[in-house]
């Protein structure tokens, strides 16, 4: 029965605490939402994958015309 006993007791003592506080202090932040600097980043972000993006799909083509079977190699 101890050897059931004590794990539980640690668990108990040390992790579901620290769960706890990680979990709640995470819900309170994810309700902040994103802050404008952090909006204009991800903007940014999207937008500068987008323009990758196309520069692959452009690569491509090019590839496709210049040497058919580039995608077999």
């Amino acid at each position: 029965m101890d050897f059931i006993q004590i794990p539980v007791t640690v668990f108990l003592v040390f992790v579901a605490p620290l769960w706890l506080i990680l979990y709640y202090r995470s819900k309170r932040q994810s309700n902040q939402g994103l802050s404008e600097k952090d909006k204009d980043k991800l903007h940014s972000l999207v937008n500068r994958t987008e323009k990758l993006q196309e520069r692959v799909i452009s690569l491509e083509q090019i590839l496709d015309q210049e040497s058919p079977k580039w995608r077999d190699r």
